[in-house]
């Protein structure tokens, strides 16, 4: 397995980056701070996904942490710090959420598929960033909460892609309780795929990872853009895009070959094109 790290001036790097063959597994790394999205681990983040985009030979990848915590959201301490600012912090707070935002939306539009494999509570941004990734697995331990509204902070970033996961009633109930939620609830509201046994979170995603690798890198890239474009048209709209996407799809030799290889009763040799 090939490790890669990023570093901020500490001794520690907050983000490792593992390639298990066609898979990349990224693994949050700041286990005595509850992984929370320090402005060094969000550029980290942001970074190696910009990284990922572009590399053809990584053809999913999983999203872990490290530590009794998945995420606990933004870095609170850092955020405080800036108070005394001059401007009271407004600056540094418009940037941090500016680029977690960027980043959020990096994971979106990667072409890659990306799976959370979350072992332990992910709350606030990281329920963000959990609910950002196209699938997720979760630890029977793991637990979910967007509690900003407890300390005067309503999670008005998280719910973006909160709702675009569960009911707008499950969202609503857990930014204004900001109660956990369990794993088996999470699974129940659509926010999980499925809930597994403490331990067997990151092994499981890298099952799924492994069957997604096999397919197309190129297909799989136009499903997913696909995917997420026509989530947000209205149903016209929608079925002429999703036409007009089949239709070039249709054109690309990986669709011949897969087709052919379906008819001709083989296995199909992607070419990614």
């Amino acid at each position: 397995m090939n490790i890669q790290t990023t570093r901020t001036t500490s001794a520690e790097p907050v983000l490792l980056r593992d390639s298990d063959g066609p898979v990349t597994v990224l693994t949050l790394n700041r286990p005595a701070a509850r992984n929370s999205l320090s402005e060094p681990l969000l550029t980290a983040l942001g970074d190696t996904l910009s990284a990922i985009a572009a590399d053809r030979n990584v053809r999913a990848v999983v999203l872990a942490a490290n530590g009794s915590t998945f995420c606990a959201g933004h870095d609170l301490k850092e955020l405080t710090s800036h108070r005394n600012d001059v401007d009271g912090g407004r600056a540094y707070f418009q940037h941090i959420m500016t680029i977690c935002s960027a980043m959020m939306q990096q994971i979106v539009t990667l072409p890659q598929p990306v799976i959370a494999a979350v072992q332990g509570v992910a709350s606030a941004a990281g329920c963000q960033l959990v609910a950002s990734c196209d699938l997720a697995i979760a630890s029977q331990s793991a637990g979910f909460a967007t509690p900003g509204v407890d300390i005067g902070l309503f999670c008005s970033t998280p719910m973006v892609a909160l709702s675009r996961n569960v009911s707008r009633k499950h969202a609503m109930e857990m930014l204004l309780s900001g109660g956990i939620v369990s794993a088996d609830k999470a699974a129940s509201m659509g926010l999980v795929n499925e809930v597994v046994p403490a331990g067997t979170e990151l092994a499981k995603a890298m099952e799924l990872a492994l069957g997604f690798a096999s397919k197309s890198s190129h297909v799989v890239g136009i499903g997913k853009a696909a995917f997420y474009r026509q989530l947000e048209l209205p149903l016209a709209e929608a079925y002429r895009y999703a036409s007009e996407v089949m239709t070039e799809n249709m054109m690309a030799r990986d669709a011949e070959e897969g087709i052919g290889a379906f008819i001709d009763k083989r296995t199909p040799s992607w070419e990614d094109r």
